[in-house]
């Protein structure tokens, strides 16, 4: 069987778009270099005003439909066009919102193993949460499944925080977020990971 048709009948992807995933299409998108190989997943997190949880405003700001006079920090953020390939909420649940053979705007000005824009050989979860404080059990599970099957379709070799990929411009998720778990969980050699900051 051909890769192509072991893909049409994969149980876990339809196309770039898991299965497994609630689907919200932003339009904040656009295609990957010819040539790109997605072998970084980049962890962030978010929340709407920061440490707020629930609602829609991740959703409503990946889909560019946010009321930017909803909050004081919302209305500072005002016309900003972002996306991400996924967001995990709280209690686990999954939701996508662009393809991963696309590139979603999540990254920013960036630069890991060598290479600068990490949008286009990436793929971009979101946790929801707040940098530097603690996640729930439920988004490692989900993050850890997603993870592995990113690593079944793509040729993902490295996972890396945003603070890792934008050092000293961004800083999530922060010292809240359990790395040992995440490795654990996955059973990915320690290359794989970023390097321990103190």
């Amino acid at each position: 069987m051909s890769l192509q048709a072991a893909r049409a009948n994969d149980p876990l992807w339809d196309g770039g778009w898991y299965r497994y995933a609630r689907r919200l299409d932003s339009p904040n998108f656009g295609p990957r270099p010819v040539g790109a190989q997605v072998d970084l997943v980049v962890v962030h997190s978010i929340s709407l005003p920061p440490g707020q949880y629930g609602g829609d405003r991740v959703q409503q700001l990946f889909t560019n439909t946010l009321d930017w006079d909803a909050h004081p920090y919302i209305k500072g953020i005002e016309g900003t066009q972002v996306s991400s390939h996924f967001y995990v909420r709280r209690h686990g649940e999954l939701w996508q919102f662009v393809s991963c053979d696309d590139r979603a705007w999540h990254a920013g000005a960036s630069r890991y193993r060598g290479r600068e824009n990490c949008n286009d050989d990436s793929v971009g979860i979101e946790l929801e949460g707040l940098e530097g404080s603690e996640f729930e059990p439920a988004q490692y599970e989900t993050l850890i499944s997603l993870c592995a099957a990113l690593a079944q379709r793509y040729p993902v070799q490295y996972i890396a925080g945003h603070e890792h990929i934008a050092p000293g411009r961004k800083s999530d998720p922060g010292p809240g977020f359990l790395w040992a778990a995440v490795r654990q969980g996955l059973g990915w050699p320690n290359r794989c990971f970023p390097e321990p900051t103190t």
